[in-house]
């Protein structure tokens, strides 16, 4: 039995909605982020990095105490206004690709402790004790964990006769996306959906696992304070069938000492190899692998798809891992190896392409992504997914909505 809670949020003022909010800090290259900063006084990029010229001498404890600053900087201009009581919100991102559409909610660190709120990711303990203090010094965060709950059709009929009424806002991106937002502060719709999702039960991390881990560990060590905000985290809620899920492709520098023709022959052992030369070929199916080496595509069909006994066995990542990554390339650990990098599978296979033509890396893989049941499975095993086995959209905009750690003194 899941629960969900409504919360005082804080949020753009109506018409600077579109100007305030921003992309992960993460997905902005230096010329797009320097051009917001310099040119774009209302962004929410100023807040997350308001000494950004200075960043790389300034300490982590004083850039703590000036993002606060910022925060209320905006708050005391009338950016960004707090929400009167506590509210649902419902959000939709329409994009020419999908829509996504969910619910804005907390959802309880008693939930995620008792494993209603169900993980497959594991944590690096330093970023969760980094965020953990990030959060503890600035006392707001406005990236919700990502969390899909299984299709219910109650719930469908209402997100459809939401999304019918007048929202909140409603504004276009230059990535060409559009969203909208609705405020849910009817005590009667309030009351409904806490009672869908008790009835839903139990709830899946889609991406966020690192940030629930820091909202946990903030609640351990300041819960004696007694504030009521700590024993909750923002979660966007999605249906299962509403999230994308991309792979992460691998690209490697070296080929460990082999050379090509023994790496193929070693992989041969494993895998149905066929030469596709210049087509750019990515799997169709699970047990499929992509491969980009010395100008030429190949695909590779794993022989024996029926020897593995657990569900972690049987995940792509984990099979390119026990059976190319460690015995022919060297490769232990998939986090930490800086011989090993990561591409999104958002991304088009040319880019691992270019990357290789490049010179800087020697070799590509495509990986086919991993379906919602595996990783519900996973997590409902307890079990671990490999290292970047994921990339799951939709991404939320910084400063759409934030949820505010310290008690209201309003």
């Amino acid at each position: 039995m899941a629960k969900i809670i409504p919360f005082r949020a804080v949020r753009p003022a109506t018409d600077k909605v579109s100007l305030v909010t921003s992309r992960s800090y993460d997905e902005y290259s230096a010329a797009e982020l320097a051009s917001q900063l310099d040119f774009n006084p209302f962004s929410f990029l100023h807040v997350l990095n308001p000494a950004y010229v200075n960043q790389q001498k300034i300490g982590l404890e004083k850039r703590f105490k000036l993002v606060a600053q910022k925060y209320n900087d905006f708050k005391a201009e009338n950016i960004l206004i707090k929400e009167d009581k506590p509210v649902f919100y419902l959000y939709e991102i329409y994009s020419k690709e999908r829509v996504f559409t969910g619910i804005i909610a907390g959802t309880t660190i008693e939930d995620y402790q008792n494993n209603v709120i169900k993980k497959h990711e594991d944590t690096l303990q330093y970023r969760v004790e980094l965020f953990k203090d990030y959060l503890h010094q600035i006392g707001f965060n406005t990236e919700p964990v990502l969390i899909t709950y299984p299709d219910n059709e109650a719930l469908n009929g209402w997100i459809m006769a939401k999304k019918s009424m007048p929202s909140l806002y409603e504004f276009s991106t230059t990535k060409k996306e559009k969203h909208s937002l609705w405020k849910i502060e009817n005590n009667e719709d309030i009351q409904w959906l806490q009672q869908q999702f008790e009835i839903i039960g139990d709830l899946y991390i889609a991406d966020g696992h690192h940030r629930s881990a820091s909202a946990e560990l903030l609640y351990e060590q300041d819960k004696a304070s007694g504030n009521e905000n700590l024993k909750y985290f923002m979660s966007f809620l999605i249906a299962e069938s509403n999230v994308k899920i991309y792979e992460y492709n691998r690209i490697i520098r070296d080929l460990n000492g082999h050379s090509k023709e023994t790496f193929l022959q070693l992989l041969g052992d494993n895998f149905w190899i066929k030469n596709k030369e210049q087509e750019l070929w990515k799997p169709t199916r699970k047990f499929e692998f992509g491969m980009y080496l010395d100008g030429e595509f190949y695909s590779l069909t794993l022989k024996d798809e029926h020897s593995f006994t657990s569900v972690i066995e049987r995940l792509d990542a984990q099979i390119l891992y026990k059976k190319v990554l460690q015995p022919i390339l060297g490769i232990d650990d998939l986090r930490n190896d800086e011989r090993i990098d990561y591409i999104p599978g958002k991304q088009s296979i040319v880019t691992i392409k270019e990357v290789v033509d490049e010179g800087e890396f020697e070799l590509g893989f495509m990986l086919f992504p991993t379906d919602i049941s595996e990783i519900k499975e996973l997590a409902d095993k307890n079990l671990i997914m490999p290292p970047k086995s994921t990339y799951i959209d939709p991404k939320f905009r910084s400063g759409l909505v934030v949820y505010e750690i310290p008690p209201s003194s309003e």
